[in-house]
């Protein structure tokens, strides 16, 4: 959070508590509570109050005079008598969820930090939303998903008067989802949207000088923790598809998961293998990526993986994920590390696009993109 934003909230803390359940424990989920507990050594007022904290397996509800990092600690070792073991399948169920409600109480402010990647917990959303509970999210299972899921969550934060916060679902907090929303709140006409939306992609086409074996530095970004276990599921595109989804959605254009064509990485000898082989056999990536490389230096270019929601020659939108060869001086051909990059034409940014950058992956950014929103709900309705 910046010195501004928390200068103004030390200054008026909000006077009415809110009440937080946090779902997640994992590296945001902890996260999170790592900042709280910062919050609370440097004397920084605020009013999150966490009531109840879980992730896929226990769950528990917090005590007044409890510390939540102490039993988040316990939720994630199963060691208290108040923990309650999740008997949902797979992993969570409907009555788990039920008990998140009953933990939030029945009136009062209450927020919900969704800091899992659980399409059971996202499909939940919508009901919370319309039965008065705030959403803030990381998860892109609920704006990114189908376009009737989208819509459902529309219409839920109407129905129930409430905010659905989502700046970390794209960009790990980075102003780009806020930014595309003022600019249609301000009469801006969206025209193109393009970025470099994975920062572990981003990462290995900022290192792949053609030399080394591609499969090599998706090996190191593993290691480094910057892909998924599974390495697939960075480099199919998949989850890039989300993030254009729903800053398309954002923009203004409700576009459909099916209309967004994505070029997968993985060899289609790979798809179908259980992990471990795959990841054995990600020498077949080898090949194929070193002639688009050669093919993009010999033309003076480089590689980026990107999205692009743009309109075709029919005016109708459409949106591309895969591998471009970029020139030297395009916008999008700069970044570094596992950094971000979205630029945005719009009538106002007809001839030079805005252009936003920064990390776009790891816990703590987004942690406080998460909190950034909570803060802004209790500002709202302070």
């Amino acid at each position: 959070m910046s010195a501004v934003v928390r200068s103004a909230f030390a200054t008026h803390a909000p006077a009415q508590e809110v009440k937080v359940a946090l779902l997640g424990l994992g590296t945001v989920g902890s996260a999170v509570l790592d900042r709280l507990q910062q919050w609370q050594a440097q004397e920084f007022k605020h009013p999150l109050r966490i009531v109840h904290v879980a992730n896929s397996r226990h769950a528990a509800r917090v005590d007044v005079d409890v510390c939540p990092l102490t039993v988040a600690q316990q939720v994630r070792a199963g060691q208290s008598n108040g923990i309650r073991t999740l008997q949902g399948s797979p992993s969570i169920s409907a009555a788990d969820l039920d008990a998140v409600e009953s933990s939030l109480g029945a009136t009062g402010l209450r927020l919900i930090i969704d800091a899992t990647a659980s399409d059971i917990v996202a499909a939940r959303q919508a009901q919370w939303l319309e039965r008065g509970i705030h959403v803030v999210t990381a998860c892109k299972l609920g704006q990114g998903a189908g376009l009737q899921r989208f819509e459902a969550l529309q219409r839920a934060r109407e129905l129930g008067s409430t905010q659905y916060g989502d700046s970390a679902t794209v960009g790990a907090g980075l102003p780009v989802i806020r930014s595309i929303r003022e600019l249609r709140e301000g009469g801006d006409r969206i025209t193109r949207i393009a970025g470099v939306l994975s920062g572990s992609l981003a990462w290995l086409f900022n290192q792949y000088d053609g030399m080394r074996p591609f499969s090599g530095w998706v090996r190191e970004a593993g290691a480094k923790g910057y892909t998924e276990p599974d390495p697939r599921d960075d480099l199919s595109g998949e989850d890039v598809r989300r993030k254009i989804l729903i800053l398309a959605r954002s923009a203004g254009v409700a576009l459909a998961s099916e209309a967004v064509q994505v070029q997968s990485l993985v060899p289609e000898s790979l798809r179908e293998l259980p992990a471990n082989i795959a990841i054995e056999q990600l020498d077949a990536l080898d090949a194929p990526l070193k002639q688009a490389f050669a093919q993009a230096y010999r033309q003076g270019e480089v590689l980026r993986h990107l999205a692009v929601l743009e309109r075709d020659s029919n005016g109708q939108w459409q949106a591309q994920v895969g591998l471009q060869s970029l020139p030297p001086s395009h916008p999008l051909a700069g970044g570094a590390g596992t950094d971000n990059r979205i630029a945005i034409w719009s009538d106002r940014y007809c001839e030079q696009p805005l252009v936003i950058q920064g990390p776009g992956a790891g816990a703590q950014v987004t942690a406080a993109g998460l909190l950034d929103d909570a803060l802004r709900v209790a500002k709202l309705y302070a």
